[in-house]
């Protein structure tokens, strides 16, 4: 058995049954133990996104924190995931993917108040945090320092996977079907934007992130809702098929899935996935950026960072499915493959049937300024993550160069090994990340109480509470 071979068998483990179970499940504990509240404060979380608290530590401000989280999150998967999970899993793999983003609220949030919590100030005076300091510094001992390297390794690895290389890929691919520009020309323009904006540091990644991310949000919701509304008259047969192929005990056919057939372990399989690579709820990923937000308390920017869970998955995705689901085109046959149109592919087909032939400008554009800003998030979680592995600043230099050159690897060759590997790295990451969240589950809650006695329940009476005073 070839290599190739050998990492996509062990990608199907890591991503099986026990891990997508391990990863909602860790959802539904942290909901029912922080009781409901992530759920219940939603709405004051989303209000909370713009202010600002003076007098306190960190980098960059919340808000700016939570952009480079969804510069990360919102993705490829945003676009080819969607699309994928509705084909391998049937168009009821939607229904799995919002469900397992309500439950990854807790778990953004759980993840993001710990980064918050344990987090400390190198030696540079920066904010340094994430699932790593809160296993040394919460579980701490020698279980909790083997977790954290673990978790630190498998994040530098995944940063020049999904992080990176996959992320160029996608754009030099989707740049070349729709303009037929070189790959190569793309892989040399990556370089030089990522050199230019790494370089100066976590300052301006948060205010390129917070430029692009809303643009790129706005522009994409627009368009999406266009196709929507254009298709209005197939949307209730599209929503109906949807859930019953959701909850289908036994593998049936849909009406707008044409030639799909799925049961519901298949399409609660594939949401879940495709769903959690998407908003990487559970995977550890995103707190790394919360640890470096100017917050008074950790529960504060926890609801801030949780909101990137609802509008990557339960908006952004959701309005791919719901395009895809009313345009008509999910189970197309392609004649030169004899398998259902997928991916990039079906999103542009799914818009086109609104726009035509610039459906393919809309979804490419969109698909790389998703995947650039991704790049960007992924970097700074790959640098902290090394820093917490090596504090030698030269070796942290040397990161950032690597990986921006890695870009134009990505950009001009094929990557199906990639990846898999990088969907493997991903999922190791989530392993030591939820023992962290479970172990450290009751400092979750007590973070969580104290911020609803001492700041929720006042400001809900109109009574504004600032703890850095």
């Amino acid at each position: 058995m070839d290599f190739a071979a050998i990492m996509h068998d062990v990608n199907d483990f890591v991503w099986g049954p026990i891990m997508l179970a391990f990863l909602v499940g860790t959802g539904v504990f942290l909901t029912v133990r922080l009781k409901f509240r992530p759920w219940r404060n939603l709405p004051y979380a989303v209000k909370m996104i713009l202010k600002k608290k003076d007098k306190t530590e960190g980098d960059v401000t919340p808000f700016q924190s939570l952009m480079i989280a969804l510069s990360a999150t919102v993705g490829t998967g945003n676009i080819v995931g969607v699309a994928t999970a509705m084909v391998l899993g049937g168009p009821g793999a939607l229904v799995w993917m919002w469900i397992s983003a309500a439950f990854g609220l807790s778990t953004k949030y759980a993840e993001s108040v710990l980064a918050v919590k344990y987090r400390e100030t190198n030696d540079a005076g920066e904010m340094a945090g994430g699932p790593m300091y809160a296993m040394k510094n919460g579980i701490g001992g020698p279980i909790g320092k083997l977790l954290a390297t673990l978790f630190a390794v498998f994040a530098v690895c995944a940063s020049f996977g999904i992080g990176n290389m996959t992320q160029a890929n996608s754009i030099a691919a989707a740049f070349n079907s729709s303009f037929g520009i070189d790959p190569a020309l793309i892989g040399v323009i990556l370089v030089l934007l990522s050199i230019v904006i790494l370089f100066k540091g976590i300052q301006s990644i948060g205010a390129v992130s917070s430029v692009i991310v809303p643009a790129m949000a706005a522009f994409y919701f627009v368009m999406a809702v266009i196709v929507i509304v254009v298709n209005a008259s197939a949307l209730p047969a599209g929503i109906s098929e949807i859930f019953r192929m959701a909850f289908a005990p036994d593998a049936v056919a849909g009406g707008v899935g044409g030639s799909i057939i799925a049961s519901m372990l298949t399409a609660m399989r594939w949401g879940v996935a495709r769903g959690v690579f998407s908003n990487e709820a559970g995977l550890g990923s995103a707190p790394i950026a919360a640890a470096a937000a100017k917050t008074d308390h950790a529960s504060r920017q926890g609801y801030v960072n949780m909101t990137g869970t609802f509008f990557d998955t339960m908006i952004i995705c959701v309005l791919t499915g719901l395009v895809i689901a009313s345009s008509g085109a999910l189970g197309t046959i392609d004649p030169a493959t004899g398998k259902a149109v997928s991916g990039a592919q079906l999103t542009i087909m799914a818009f086109s049937s609104v726009f035509g032939e610039h459906a393919r400008v809309i979804v490419s554009t969109s698909l790389a300024m998703f995947a650039f800003s991704t790049i960007l998030g992924w970097e700074y979680y790959g640098e902290k993550s090394l820093e917490y592995l090596v504090k030698d600043h030269d070796i942290l230099v040397a990161y950032r160069v690597i990986f921006s050159f890695m870009t134009y690897i990505g950009a001009t060759q094929t990557l199906d090994l990639v990846w898999d590997f990088s969907d493997t790295a991903n999922g190791l990451m989530a392993i030591p990340n939820l023992i962290c969240l479970i172990w450290l589950s009751k400092q979750v809650a007590e973070e969580c109480n104290d911020y609803e006695e001492r700041v929720i329940s006042k400001e809900k009476q109109g009574i504004e509470v600032n703890l850095s005073e």
